[in-house]
């Protein structure tokens, strides 16, 4: 294995604790398959939407109740969700690369910025009413669609949207949660009917993704996770310039 190659699992890893310790983080994986291991972009896209699905079940290990009631409750968002994730899984055949790079990395700049923002600034008062039908399946398609096309797995969008909408943060944070799934279910399997999705090269990325959601975890529940959650934020900055300005 190569430096290079070292280097693009070992950002995978740091997304995958950086996920299991503050939900957000997948935006990394795509640019360490495209810029590092040189990964066609749509099939850097497939194969993280893939991956998604696996870290995305487990984000619901021990709680699959709640995720089943969640499902139920906010049905609209996760419908719709699914919508959006297949459109923009289709939309990577044929949007212009630049584009897609474009959006990446706006995505990985607003992240790092968010992440930065909650590191500094206490949450603020989440008391607004959790949005309606038609704010669900807005929310629903703009995330379904956008994750799909950055190949994301939801919480990215989501979790930053809801607390910005100062709505309830521990049903926003299951919503994030459980909206993975339709998610990436949806993706995988428009990437997979156009020949896109690299099975084998998915499920290494859902292994190291699920080793470092493990150790993120743990971490967020035993000790401080501020020092992952500084440099998250900051490797989130440097993609989120990295892809806009390379």
């Amino acid at each position: 294995m190569t430096g290079t190659e070292a280097l693009a699992w070992a950002v995978i890893a740091l997304a995958g604790a950086a996920i299991g310790a503050t939900s957000i983080g997948g935006v990394l994986v795509v640019p360490a398959l495209s810029s590092l291991l040189g990964v066609p972009l749509p099939e850097a896209i497939a194969a993280s939407s893939l991956a998604f699905l696996v870290t995305g079940a487990y984000a619901l290990t021990g709680n699959a109740s709640g995720a089943l009631a969640h499902l139920r409750r906010d049905a609209p968002l996760m419908l719709t969700a699914l919508l959006g994730a297949g459109a923009g899984a289709a939309l990577t055949a044929w949007a212009p690369g630049d584009a897609v790079r474009g959006w990446i990395g706006l995505l990985a700049l607003a992240s790092g910025a968010h992440a930065l923002w909650r590191l500094h600034r206490p949450d603020p008062r989440a008391d607004h009413p959790w949005p309606g039908l038609g704010g669900q399946m807005a929310l629903g398609l703009g995330v379904g669609l956008g994750s799909a096309l950055s190949g994301t797995g939801g919480p990215v969008m989501l979790l930053p949207i809801l607390m910005l909408m100062r709505r309830p943060l521990s049903r926003a944070i299951v919503a994030a949660q459980v909206i993975q799934l339709p998610i990436a279910i949806a993706s995988s399997a428009t990437h997979a009917l156009a020949g896109r999705l690299d099975w084998r090269l998915g499920a290494t990325i859902a292994v190291a993704l699920l080793l470092g959601a493990w150790a993120g975890r743990r971490l967020a529940r035993r000790a401080n996770p501020r020092p992952l959650q500084a440099a998250t934020a900051a490797v989130l900055l440097a993609t989120g310039a990295w892809f806009l300005l390379a």
